[in-house]
């Protein structure tokens, strides 16, 4: 549904006011590539996180504790 929606704002824009429609058409695609390296630094820190969560709650799962 998010693709239709997309696609229905930019028609409505390009309607409305079409050299800006174009930049945005221009732009896109150039945050897109920008937000690929952001993404995966916060894949990497959650994975992190993840990995001292496991370590600090090591004990309690080795001594029989269920949260």
């Amino acid at each position: 549904m998010n693709p239709l929606l997309s696609l229905v704002g930019w028609l409505i824009l390009f309607v409305l006011c079409w050299p800006l429609a174009l930049l945005a058409l221009l732009i896109c695609p150039i945050v897109w590539l920008i937000s690929i390296p952001l993404k995966l630094i916060g894949i990497s820190v959650g994975a992190a996180l993840a990995l001292v969560k496991a370590v600090l709650f090591l004990p309690a799962r080795l001594l029989g504790y269920r949260a």
